[in-house]
C-alpha cells in the first residue's frame, strides 16, 4: 500500500519551487489573455466587415486555430519559430507566442457573438449622428459587447490558466512543472501531483464562483 507523506512541502519547496512556477502559469494567462482580446476583437471585426478580403483569411485562421489540439500548436511554434528566425527563443517566450496566437481564434468567437448581440438599431442611431464606422465601433458597440461578453471572457480566461499546463511538454517553468520538480528532488511525485492536482481545482472553482457572482450582477443590471 502507498504511503503518502506531504511533510516534506514546506514554505522553502513552495517559495523555491512552486511559486515560481505559478508566476509563470499567471503571467502566461494574463498576456495571452490581453492579447488574445486584442487580437481576437481585431479579427472578428475582419469577420463582420463584410468585405471577403478580410473575412476569408481570418474565417481561414480562426476556423484552423480552433480544429487543432492546443499541445500541437505549442509544439509546433516550440519548433519552427527558431528554425524561421535562426535562433532559439525559449520555451517561455515560444509558449507567451503560442497562447497569444491560439487564444485569439477563441476570443475572436467571443466578440464576434458579442457585437453581433448589440440591436441593429444602436449602429443605426450611431450612424444618425454622423459617427464613422470605427467610431460607432469604438464607442458604441464594442463598449456593450465587452460588457455582455465579460463573463465568458473571463470563463475562457479561466480554460486558459488550466491549459497553461500543457506548456509543460516544451520544459516551460509553469505552475505543473514547479510541483514535478519538488516531486522529483524529494522523491514524492504522487504527493506533488496530488497537490498540484488539488491546487488547480481551488483556483479555477474560486474564480469560477466569483464569475457567476459578476454574471448575476449584470444580469441585474441589464
Amino acid at each position: 500500500m502507498i504511503q503518502l507523506d506531504f511533510s516534506f512541502y514546506n514554505w522553502d519547496v513552495i517559495s523555491n519551487f512552486v511559486l515560481k512556477g505559478l508566476g509563470f502559469s499567471v503571467f502566461l494567462t494574463f498576456v495571452a489573455t490581453l492579447g488574445g482580446i486584442f487580437f481576437g476583437t481585431l479579427l472578428a471585426l475582419m469577420r463582420l466587415s463584410g468585405r471577403k478580403w478580410l473575412d476569408l483569411p481570418a474565417a481561414i485562421y480562426v476556423n484552423g486555430m480552433r480544429s487543432i489540439p492546443l499541445v500541437m500548436v505549442i509544439l509546433w511554434f516550440f519548433l519552427l519559430v527558431p528554425f524561421v528566425i535562426g535562433r532559439p527563443i525559449g520555451a517561455e517566450y515560444s509558449a507567451i507566442i503560442t497562447f497569444v496566437a491560439f487564444e485569439a481564434a477563441y476570443f475572436s468567437e467571443i466578440m464576434r457573438a458579442g457585437i453581433q448581440s448589440i440591436p441593429r438599431g444602436q449602429v443605426f442611431a450611431g450612424q444618425a449622428v454622423g459617427m464613422s464606422y470605427g467610431q460607432n465601433m469604438r464607442l458604441v458597440i464594442l463598449p456593450q459587447a465587452f460588457r455582455n461578453m465579460l463573463p465568458v471572457l473571463l470563463t475562457q480566461t479561466i480554460i486558459l490558466f488550466q491549459d497553461t499546463s500543457l506548456v509543460y511538454a516544451i520544459g516551460a517553468y509553469d505552475l505543473l512543472k514547479g510541483f514535478e520538480t519538488a516531486g522529483k528532488n524529494f522523491g514524492r511525485p504522487i504527493e506533488s501531483y496530488l497537490l498540484a492536482a488539488l491546487l488547480y481545482f481551488v483556483i479555477c472553482y474560486a474564480l469560477s464562483w466569483l464569475v457567476k457572482q459578476l454574471h448575476k450582477k449584470i444580469a441585474i443590471i441589464r
